[in-house]
């Protein structure tokens, strides 16, 4: 079996969909403006420079979806799909989804994102399987809590342990294994798999992929990807 994997956010997206989102329910009036917007940019630092309390930053991102009716929030988002997450997908992160779709066993988004924001995105790129981050429901109500483990830095290696388990099979007895990410949170995942790509890594990543001979791609100026 053939695994391809990619990150989301700065990888096939040029941008990040949760920080966007965030910013989405700024403009819709869904949050307290300032206060939000403030919150939201300090913890998109503290993502890019490697000391993200997830937990923290779980407990404020899920919140708006426990605070409106589900009804608002599905309606919101197929409009920040629109708005905010298609003019972010490049032709080029496009063109290397469908290449792997076509030649792949497995193809999978596995995202820090939660679900609820990412399952649009990966089925607009025809991606058929996402593991990410998943908020508690409880008889169909958000409850602005995780649940089960964070899709994030370690907690990527747990869930596509899992995800692969109940396929009958594990990461290390696959034939071959991508990934494809821009972030150094992402390193755990990537020295599992046996073809790690930086894509428009951050300077971090840039430098370990260096140091270890990985691949770096762009998907923002139309490089093309390893085959």
């Amino acid at each position: 079996m053939k695994l391809v994997l990619f990150d989301l956010d700065n990888t096939l997206l040029a941008g990040d969909s949760d920080y966007e989102w965030g910013q989405f329910l700024i403009a819709k009036g869904a949050v307290d403006g300032a206060h939000y917007e403030a919150r939201n940019r300090a913890f998109y630092e503290d993502y890019k420079a490697g000391r993200l309390d997830i937990h923290a930053f779980l407990a404020f991102a899920l919140r708006p979806l426990a605070d409106h009716p589900r009804a608002d929030l599905v309606a919101w988002r197929a409009e920040y799909l629109e708005t905010r997450i298609k003019p972010m997908i490049t032709r080029a992160a496009r063109d290397l989804v469908n290449r792997h779709l076509d030649a792949a066993d497995l193809v999978a988004v596995i995202t820090a994102t939660n679900r609820f924001v990412t399952e649009p995105i990966a089925r607009e790129f025809g991606i058929p399987h996402l593991i990410a981050t998943d908020p508690e429901e409880i008889d169909g109500r958000f409850t602005g809590r995780v649940a089960g483990t964070p899709c994030f830095r370690e907690g990527k290696v747990v869930r596509l342990a899992h995800f692969l388990e109940t396929r009958g099979t594990r990461l290390e007895d696959l034939e071959t294994s991508w990934f494809y990410s821009d972030s150094h949170n992402d390193l755990p995942l990537l020295e599992k798999v046996r073809h790690p790509v930086a894509v428009d890594p951050d300077p971090t990543l840039a430098a370990h992929a260096r140091d270890r001979g990985w691949p770096v791609i762009s998907l923002r100026e139309g490089h093309p990807a390893p085959h």
